[in-house]
């Protein structure tokens, strides 16, 4: 059109990056956007990717890798937060929080030789541009995958891990976060969990062994419940699904499980117990004792082996704001030392109750608390270790953007 303002070079550029994410290889966007940045008067631009046990942050175009727990970058990661540090003559080095909606990926790295506000909204537009980039292309690129593990994975392993759902998911109202160990070495743990705009729905698994067949049975057990929720089934309809699923194609395996739901708007919390450790509830800064005990009932997978098997129970309490619901394995609390003293529920209870009170957010927490358990186990997993935690923030509002 005649009168038409032509693009800038940098608008080209931007065009250019939105463009590469759809039709180019996962570094070759990156190296899109280091052009983009170039033209906008960046300097280096680089991305890191936290490792699959959280302790690093890893390059993905060449640079150190970075220990998460004593850099700055790490910082940035540890409390979803920008950094802003002198990097150098006439430069500064701006670290931006990749993420997922709520799931951490790791870190944006940019240096530049001033930073005004217009320029730090742009930094934050990259990196939301790059986390979708990272979010679209590592269910189906290796790319990543390769550059965040230290070694391979057992066979039982990389299937479980093909249906395992991003650490953590949420919303302003309520959060759901989970993690599990070893993580190159799992046998039957499993988490599943999805949210829709007032509900938030949350599955724990612990198969029966430690072979291929344990990695199989948790995700058949997983596969099944994704399948009833998406056909609209209550927690009564999905637990038995499950069930006949198990008792259909692996008749001599079973395993225990917790599947839950969280109304966003009311605070209902409900759940259904399949043989599996009680959850705990977490209020004001103490473990309200006993709150979520209940009759046990029998492990998923029994049902024509048991005479008489009662149908199974659907429980409810009323969540206040803030409070926080634990679930776990366990292989949590009987996590052993070498002189066979266990990590134990007290010790278990009491970090999340210490870190909700420094008002860590709960990824952080379940992270440096995986952490605990494998250095109080000397490195080392006797059995698999996985834990999930639900808060429910309902009085909580998305804050601004942040800025300089």
């Amino acid at each position: 059109m005649d009168g038409a303002t032509p693009l800038s070079e940098s608008e080209l550029l931007f065009e250019e990056l939105v463009r590469s994410v759809h039709a180019c290889e996962p570094i070759e966007v990156l190296e899109a956007a280091d052009r983009y940045g170039r033209a906008i008067g960046l300097g280096k631009i680089t991305v890191h990717l936290v490792d699959l046990q959280q302790h690093l942050l890893v390059p993905l175009t060449g640079g150190p890798i970075l220990d998460i727990a004593t850099t700055v970058a790490g910082e940035a990661y540890r409390y979803d937060a920008l950094r802003l540090v002198e990097g150098g003559a006439e430069e500064l080095s701006l670290w931006l929080p990749l993420k997922d909606g709520a799931d951490r990926m790791g870190v944006l790295h940019i240096r530049t030789p001033s930073l005004d506000e217009p320029t730090l909204r742009r930094c934050q537009t990259l990196a939301a541009l790059l986390a979708l980039v990272i979010t679209s292309k590592r269910a189906y690129s290796d790319t990543y995958v390769r550059r965040t593990r230290a070694r391979s994975v057992r066979l039982r392993t990389e299937m479980l891990r093909a249906f395992l759902p991003p650490r953590t998911l949420g919303t302003a109202r309520g959060v759901s976060t989970a993690v599990l160990e070893p993580a190159y070495e799992l046998g039957g743990d499993a988490f599943d969990h999805s949210v829709t705009r007032d509900e938030l729905h949350v599955v724990i698994l612990d198969a029966m062994g430690h072979d291929l067949a344990s990695g199989l049975t948790a995700s058949v057990a997983m596969a099944g419940a994704r399948g009833a929720r998406r056909n609209g089934a209550d927690l009564s309809q999905l637990t038995d699904s499950v069930e006949q699923a198990l008792v259909t194609w692996l008749p001599e395996r079973f395993c225990t499980a917790v599947f839950a739901t969280l109304n966003l708007a009311d605070g209902l919390f409900s759940w259904s117990n399949c043989g599996h450790p009680a959850p705990l509830l977490i209020r004001d800064g103490s473990l309200v004792d006993g709150a979520m005990c209940r009759t046990p009932e029998l492990p998923l997978g029994l049902d024509g082996l048991v005479p008489n098997t009662p149908p199974r129970t659907v429980h409810r309490i009323r969540l206040e704001p803030g409070d926080r619901v634990l679930l776990y394995t366990d292989g949590v609390t009987e996590a052993h030392d070498r002189e066979g003293r266990m990590f134990g529920l007290e010790r278990f209870a009491d970090f999340v109750i210490r870190a909700a009170a420094a008002e860590e957010p709960p990824p952080e927490t379940l992270r440096r608390l995986i952490h605990s358990i494998r250095d109080h186990q000397g490195e080392s997993f006797t059995d698999d270790a996985t834990i999930m935690l639900v808060e429910w923030t309902p009085e909580r509002r998305v804050p601004p953007p942040r800025s300089v």
